[in-house]
This record gives C-alpha cells, structure tokens and sequence, in this order.
C-alpha cells in the first residue's frame, strides 16, 4: 500500500477546460474516470493517516488484532492483484468510513458503539480485498449483533445477543468461511447472491442500445448512512423486482433523452442505498465522503427515479470536484433562500442545489421538448429552470465565492441562461408561476422576522386611522432565521404534479395527499371562488397558519389584480407580523383587511 522506493507521487488535477465542460454538463467518462481516481488516492492516503495515528494507541484495537495487520493484509492483496485494493478504495463506504472513524479518534469518542469497532473495520476491508485477490489468509473482523460484514462483498449473520463481538474470517485454495465460536458459515462461489447464514449485496443492470448501467443496492454496509453507522435493512423480493424495474426505466430515459450523461453516469453512480417509497417525495442523499453512492427511496416510475439519479450524480461529481479546487470560502450562516428546501441554506448548501437542479432542469427539458408526458415534463422545466436561475444569480454576487467558484457558475449561467426563453404551454407557465410563489411565501412567513420598529409603526397608523401605511417596504426584515415559525405543508405544489400525472399510489388510483384541505383542493381544481372563501376560514381559525396565508394570496391573485393577494405573496411576514398585536383590539381587523392595506405599497 505505501508507494515503492523511488515511485513518484501521484498529482490529481482537472485543466480549466475540463472545469468548465464539468459545469456546463458536458463532461465525459475520462474526466469522471479522473475523480474517481482522485478519491481513491484521497481514502487512500487517508486511511494510512487513521491507521498510522490509531497504532500509537494499543488499546484502540479492542479483542481485534493489531491494526498493522490490516495494513499488511492490504499490502499483501495489492501485490497479488491490485485491482482487489483498488475495488475497496472505491467503495464508496470506504470513504464514509474513514471519514467518521477519522472523527471520532481526533475527538476522542466511542460513536454508535465503542471505538475498536470502527477502526476494526479497517480488517473487515482488508479481508474483502484479500479475498477477492484470492489470498491464503486469517483475520479477525467486528461483527455488531452477530452480523460480520465484508465490505463490497455481503454479511455473515450469526445468532448471537452480544452486541458488539468478532467474527474469525480464514481462506484457502480459494474457499473462504466466516465463524465464531459456535457456526461456521461459507461464503457462495459469488459473494453477491444468498447462502445460508449469508446476505450477499445485490446488484442491478441495466443496457440501452450502447449505454450499460450496473448499480449495487447496498443495504447491508454499516456506513452506507450519511451521518452514523447503521444496522442492516433487507429491502424484500418484491422491492427489489420494482427496483430493477425503475431503474429499467430510468436508464432507458437518460439514455434516450440525455445520452453524454448516460456516457458518464456509470463512473460516477456506482452504488444506491434504497430506501422505502414515500409518495409525493422523492427522498434522497448523499454525502462528499461517499463518492459513487446515494441514498434514495423506491420512486413511483421511471422518471422520478431518473431524476433522482441525475440530481445525485450532481451533488457526487462537485463533491469530488470540491476535494480538487475550492469554490468558495467556509461560511456556515444559514442565509439564502432556495426553492429544494423549506429551511434557509449556507452557501455551500445552496452551490450544491444550483449544480444538482441545473441537471434536473436539463432532464425535463430533454423530455418536454421529445414530448415524453408533455404536461409534467413542460411544468418541471418551467418551475425548476426559473428557481434555479434565483439562486444561480444570487450566488453569483457572493462575496464569499472564489474565482474558481465564480467561474463555475458562470459557465453554468452561459447555459442555463437561454432556457429561461425557451416557450412552454401556458398551463406549464402558469402553474410553475403559482408554485414558485407558493414556496416563497410559505418561506418568507416562517423564515423572515419583520424589523420591530416597523411593525410598531405600520400598527399605530392602523389604530390612528391612517388610509395608506407610512412605511416603505424597503428593508423590512432582519436576516433570516433557521427556525421556523410555523409549520409547512407541499400540499398544493403535490396537487398540482398529481393533476399533472406524476404520482400514483401502488394500486394506481389517485392518492390523498397529505396535508391538503378542501381549500388547497378548490384552488389546484380551479375554483378559485370557493378556495378563497375556504382560506379566509382557516385564517379565521388560525390567523398564523403559513399555508393559509400564502394560500389565499395564490386564490385572490387567480381571481385578478388584488392589494390583499401582492402583500400575502410578497411580504406575508409582515402582514402576519402587524396582524399579531391588533388581534386583541375591541374590533380587531382579519388577516386579509391587514393584507389589503399594505398590498398598497408592493407593486402590482
């Protein structure tokens, strides 16, 4: 594993015009290729630090043997078959490993279970690539309650109670047995299928034309989570027929649709940790430790899968491209607004949703303009294309960015520009707008604090009388804050993509949406009549209530020009804020009169 005498040390660099074609989407499978090499250097050298920091400590290594001997089984594979090293340095739970056992040494802590535990893992990793270098060899590896896990390959599961114990796993003539004190268990000829007291990480291909797809749905890994180690969770049969189907389709999408990113996906997208289905949501994660995975619950269809994978493979790649080239400087304020998410984001949050919903936008704008499910597709470019945009030009004005980073946006400024004028249909348009709105009214009320003084000012001219508010609504409100005030539901926005054909529930009846009440269900039918009558009694009921508020603003805009509507959509914050101290008045004002009175200052 260290480099021989006189090798020379390997230098990772990405030339500007490959940045750039990075940024643009117009990568290839050699520039993934040169992440990916990248990080493997990267776990590499990272793991000889935690290895080599770990060993001045003898206690570390717990009933395991001495943590040198991992090292050693490593160096022993990689002379027999480099390849079995190479394998395990680009898993991507290698990564995340290392990464939280690196922590909890510098921190001196245990973690979810004591720290032997995970720097043992370190010979469950060296026993992986011994095998599949096809090593004489023994060792000792941790097993947690009774599962012995051998990373990229499966878990031996003994039926024991002791919580944290180890398991011995010896190899011979190409025969390989994981025991402890009592059983015995063979590992199968193929590692990734099921033997008894054996659950092997499964894998699913995929081929369009030209184009090959093959994710392992790894289930078992305990740091295949993106924060602590977890136990395993055996996805059933059925699930994983319905994975290989969506992912069928999927593929076939991208591959159709969005061929350069189909070249280049497979490099970079190697491994999914598969999470149940939530209807409405397309849950997903992944973290800059795990190059090549990401966790994502079972989709409804083919297209919400492909998207996922796309939004994922995004956050991967400016991952890796992050351990190369610094983009902007640490700023951890949770400042900025953006459109994926009901919380205000840091910078680096934000960068991260620009890049992975830039190729969101370009999914469905592949699709809208082939055609493919034409009403979802057209909203989904027009609604993301235009929140993207948002934040991209925030962004752009940051002090914090570096040259580098102000580059990168720029480039994906040169191509996500022009989109904006694309046409779509002026349902797509109409829709996007209203959900647009939507989310930033609902963000604003929860997430902006009105100025004290000006809210004090816009009450006692109420109270006096005043026909028109004396306030300008210029710097009304002080930084936003991560703690919301009030709840949040996607109601309408889930309404809206269930008109539009893009959720069905497993019997393929339309499902109830939660959260959604009959207002939010009159306003997506269109009657925009009843729904405002039905917000003005919610709002009756609870004068706070964030979705009411933005709710009626969206009714009363779809009914025409209106002061109540501009004032609920663009500053609910302060309607809310103002509305709060003359509820207790003898006769106090409703939501929407307060509403009314300082639409008079935000233009129309």
């Amino acid at each position: 594993m260290p480099p021989s005498a006189g090798s020379r040390p390997e230098f990772h660099r990405l030339s500007w015009r490959d940045f750039d074609a990075l940024a643009r989407l117009d990568g290839d499978e050699d520039m993934a290729r040169r992440l990916r090499r990248a990080e493997r250097s990267r776990r590499k050298l990272l793991i000889h630090a935690l290895l080599t920091e770990a060993a001045k400590t003898p206690d570390h290594s717990g009933p395991l043997p001495p943590l040198d001997s991992a090292w050693e089984l490593l160096a022993r594979a990689e002379a027999r078959v480099p390849r079995s090293v190479n394998r395990m340095l680009t898993n991507p739970y290698t990564g995340s490993w290392a990464g939280y056992t690196t922590r909890l040494l510098r921190n001196g802590i245990d973690g979810v279970g004591p720290l032997w535990m995970h720097l043992g893992h370190a010979h469950a990793i060296a026993a992986a690539a011994a095998i599949r270098a096809e090593l004489d060899f023994e060792t000792v590896i941790p097993a947690w309650h009774g599962d012995a896990m051998l990373p990229s390959l499966g878990m031996a599961r003994f039926p024991v109670t002791e919580t944290f114990s180890s398991a011995l796993v010896r190899g011979a003539n190409g025969r390989y047995s994981v025991s402890n004190a009592d059983t015995t268990i063979q590992l199968p000829d193929a590692p990734d299928s099921d033997a008894p007291g054996w659950w092997g990480i499964r894998r699913v291909r995929s081929r369009v034309g030209a184009h090959r797809f093959s994710l392992w749905l790894d289930d078992l890994d305990p740091y295949r989570g993106l924060y602590e180690p977890l136990p395993p969770e055996r996805i059933p049969g059925k699930d994983l027929a319905d994975w290989q189907r969506l992912i069928d389709e999927a593929c076939r999408l991208v591959a159709t649709h969005l061929p350069g990113l189909a070249r280049i996906m497979p490099v970079g997208l190697a491994s999914l940790v598969p999470k149940p289905q939530v209807l409405f949501r397309n849950p997903s994660a992944s973290t800059g430790e795990a190059f090549g995975s990401a966790v994502v619950g079972l989709p409804t269809d083919g297209a919400s899968l492909a998207e996922t994978l796309i939004h994922e493979f995004q956050h991967i790649v400016l991952g890796g491209l992050l351990h190369l080239v610094e983009l902007y400087e640490p700023d951890p304020r949770e400042r900025i607004y953006v459109a994926w998410r009901d919380d205000p984001r840091p910078l680096s949050g934000a960068f991260q949703g620009v890049y992975a919903f830039f190729g969101v936008t370009a999914f469905w704008r592949a699709l809208a303009r082939a055609g493919t499910s034409p009403r979802r597709s057209a909203f989904e470019f027009a609604y993301w294309r235009e929140q993207t945009w948002h934040t991209l030009q925030v962004l752009r004005a940051d002090s914090t960015l570096t040259d580098a980073g102000r580059r990168f946006l720029d480039a994906i400024a040169e191509r996500l520009g022009p989109w904006q004028a694309e046409p779509v249909s002026t349902e797509a348009s109409e829709l996007a707008t209203a959900a647009r709105h939507d989310h930033l009214a609902g963000w604003r009320a929860r997430h902006l604090r009105p100025d004290p003084s000006v809210v004090a000012e816009l009450a006692a001219a109420w109270l006096s009388g005043r026909p028109k508010p004396p306030a300008s609504l210029d710097a009304t409100s002080l930084p936003p804050t991560p703690v919301p005030d009030g709840g949040w539901s996607p109601a309408r926005t889930d309404l809206i993509r269930l008109t539009l054909g893009a959720t069905r529930s497993p019997d393929g009846r339309p499902p109830t949406v939660p959260g959604a009440t009959a207002a939010d269900i009159a306003y997506t039918a269109g009657d925009h009549l009843e729904a405002v009558e039905g917000y003005r009694r919610e709002l009756a009921a609870d004068p706070d209530r964030p979705n009411s508020l933005a709710g009626l603003g969206l009714a009363l805009s779809a009914r025409g020009l209106h002061p109540a509507a501009r004032a609920l959509l663009h500053c609910p914050e302060l309607v809310r804020a103002v509305h709060r101290p003359l509820r207790s008045g003898p006769r106090p004002p409703t939501v929407e009169e307060i509403a009314s009175w300082i639409g008079q200052l935000v233009p129309g």
